[in-house]
């Protein structure tokens, strides 16, 4: 039986993973990020992430067949991290710094292929050839598989769906455009265009929820949607227009088999993904075509990336 480390590195956590040959995590290890803070000491805790996981499965890293790191940002060819703005890296040469530290082949790339990888080989876009899979968090992340290889574009940085725009001249994103998909349909936009609704509304049930617990989430308009409430079927009809418009737009480009959604807003279930599917069908190109793209609910939640960047190797 082979064993490949996978690491997951986000903002909050460095999540570690042993991944055996059936795509299952083995063992697992935790270590806090605490980004923004030197390249030198994040990557102390990277290495340590792996030692962790590695005891508790009572192996040592070097037995590994390979480690895969899925890392924020634009991650080249040759293993280093360009820019990632959450973490603070400029130009890191994480892959052969860990490498050199385990003795062992190693391979990067961005968090949200990985993800998406992880996905294609043991989630919801398993068996497709071709497969997006589309994160909703505090931004829209996503990862393009064709022909079952990960595709990154001519400078790896390809897949920022999430910065296609929707509104020309719309709100401000964090990339400097406007208007871009992730400013209406990622977590963080469903929390604006809440937030902007309860303000119109301070009477609403969902401004009532919104005082209960104590902040506007991006549960507060479904919430307030299950309860009858006007101003939440506006807020979540809306947050559905601008995610359909996207992933049609994603839709008529690639056209895969499978595209798959991720995230917390996903739990909300058929209440999210009966009216996403009817909008998308009516705005993709291939309407009348025999065969169109499947939209289903990512399956691997966190362990996607994990499971992903572990089996880098494959690609």
């Amino acid at each position: 039986m082979a064993y490949y480390i996978g690491i997951d590195i986000g903002g909050t956590n460095i999540a570690c993973g042993i991944v055996d040959d059936n795509y299952e995590i083995v063992a697992r290890s935790k270590v806090k990020t605490n980004a923004p803070r030197p390249y030198a000491e994040i990557l102390e805790d990277i290495k340590q992430s792996v030692r962790l996981a590695c005891e508790e499965l009572g192996v040592k890293p070097s037995d590994a067949a390979s480690i895969g790191i899925g890392c924020p940002g634009t991650c080249n060819s040759d293993g280093v991290v360009e820019y990632s703005n959450n973490l603070g890296f400029v130009n890191v040469p994480l892959r052969s710094d860990i490498e050199s530290e385990f003795g062992v082949s190693t391979y990067l790339d961005n968090d949200a292929n990985a993800a998406a990888f992880g996905e294609y080989l043991a989630g919801a876009a398993k068996g497709a050839k071709n497969a997006v899979a589309i994160t909703l968090g505090t931004g829209v992340g996503a990862g393009i598989i064709i022909d079952g290889k990960i595709y990154s574009g001519s400078n790896c940085a390809g897949g920022e769906i999430g910065h296609t725009v929707l509104v020309v001249d719309g709100r401000d994103c964090t990339c400097g455009r406007k208007g871009c998909f992730e400013t209406y349909s990622s977590a963080t936009g469903l929390i604006r265009t809440t937030r902007e609704a309860i303000e119109l509304n301070p009477d609403s049930i969902a401004a009532k929820i919104a005082e209960e617990d104590g902040r506007v989430s991006a549960r507060t308009a479904y919430n307030a949607l299950k309860q009858g409430c006007p101003v939440g079927k506006q807020v979540t009809d809306e947050f559905v227009k601008y995610l359909a418009a996207g992933i049609a737009n994603t839709i008529n480009i690639f056209q895969p088999d499978i595209l798959c959604i991720g995230g917390g807003v996903c739990n909300e279930g058929d209440t999210l993904l009966v009216p996403l599917r009817k909008a998308v069908s009516e705005q993709v190109y291939t309407k009348n075509s025999a065969k169109n793209t499947e939209i289903v609910v990512c399956s691997l939640g966190n362990d996607a990336g994990i499971i992903g960047a572990a089996l880098l190797c494959k690609q």
